[in-house]
């Protein structure tokens, strides 16, 4: 009957397991035997080698690559309602030492380089405006909306012609990869992104996201904020075995699979209320006051997104009779 939050529902067993198995004498912070497979095992995911550091949330992945790619006089090219600039409460700019997001408009938080290119073109190149260093989509988006392959080359291309990072949040990376039916590869380092947060969280995970580098000379310096922004774990290898353990058999994949599947679902019976194509885990639709109190008086929980709308997030563990009784009860309004 939770439809709140992804990022409420419980880890998976396969990660409990794996950090049972972890709990036992290693070296500490990131030397430990599971940390050092994870470069590896990302590279064979992802088919180029990269470094791939655990980190304990999407907030710290974003915004120690965003500081790796721009100095505090610089300025990130995002969405208006990108995470990096409506939830992280000033964390971009405390990480980076005060660089500037620099906000664009586009439909569904999406960019396009049409949008991005008039945002940039009104930047003066004079010392008194911050000047773009970097670039930061989010796949899927803050309204549930992937990034095609194709749709990320273009902006990578945009992105390294006019030399800016890429920088790619994928707090829901793995519903993209899902939705798209494209590869690790295509959605990231082949379409020119130079670093993705890779949330595990929201699909499965307990306290552990991964950051990877397809520009692995960023490394060093990601690796000492790290430490510096006291996000180096001395027992790292706990967060080792869930990034592992969610890779072994696909279990990422499977687990967004599920959530997509019950957010379909959820759109075939919403139709014409859907304020948003549902392409992901999240569905947003129009209800009146007297609609959502009605379902809520059913035990759904939900959230409330601005006047008449609401959002239902599924996730990994969704209970498909409680997906299809919320269909029902969505229908009958």
């Amino acid at each position: 009957m939770r439809f709140f939050s992804d990022n409420a529902a419980p880890a998976h067993p396969a990660v409990m397991e794996a950090m049972t198995a972890a709990n036992r004498l290693d070296t500490a912070y990131d030397g430990d035997a599971l940390s050092k497979r994870l470069d590896a095992a990302f590279s064979d995911l992802f088919e180029t080698d990269v470094t791939a550091l655990w980190v304990t949330t999407g907030t710290a992945a974003n915004c120690l690559a965003l500081a790796a790619m721009v100095p505090p006089y610089g300025g990130v090219l995002c969405h208006r309602e990108a995470h990096i600039n409506v939830d992280e409460a000033g964390a971009p700019e405390f990480f980076s030492g005060g660089a500037k997001l620099l906000l664009v408009d586009g439909p569904g938080a999406k960019l396009t380089v049409d949008g991005v290119a008039e945002t940039r073109g009104r930047i003066r190149a004079d010392v008194h405006q911050t000047q773009p260093h970097a670039l930061s989509i989010t796949n899927a988006s803050e309204y549930g909306l992937v990034y095609t392959a194709e749709e990320t080359a273009a902006l990578g291309e945009f992105a390294h012609t006019h030399k800016l990072g890429f920088h790619l949040d994928g707090a829901r990376f793995a519903n993209a990869v899902v939705s798209t039916g494209a590869s690790p590869a295509e959605l990231t380092w082949k379409a020119g992104v130079d670093a993705l947060s890779f949330g595990f969280v929201k699909n499965g995970g307990l306290s552990a996201e991964a950051l990877i580098l397809f520009d692995r000379e960023l490394a060093d310096s990601v690796q000492r904020r790290r430490k510096r922004a006291g996000h180096l774990l001395s027992k790292g290898r706990y967060s080792a075995a869930q990034l592992l353990a969610m890779l072994d058999e696909e279990i990422w994949l499977t687990n967004a699979r599920t959530a997509n599947e019950a957010a379909q679902r959820l759109a075939e019976a919403a139709r014409k209320r859907l304020v948003y194509p549902v392409q992901a885990n999240e569905v947003f639709l129009r209800l009146t006051s007297a609609e959502a109190a009605s379902l809520r008086a059913q035990g759904y929980d939900f959230y409330d997104w601005g006047t008449g709308e609401a959002r239902l997030v599924t996730s990994w563990d969704q209970d498909l009779a409680a997906v299809d009784r919320l269909a029902a009860a969505i229908r009958a309004l």
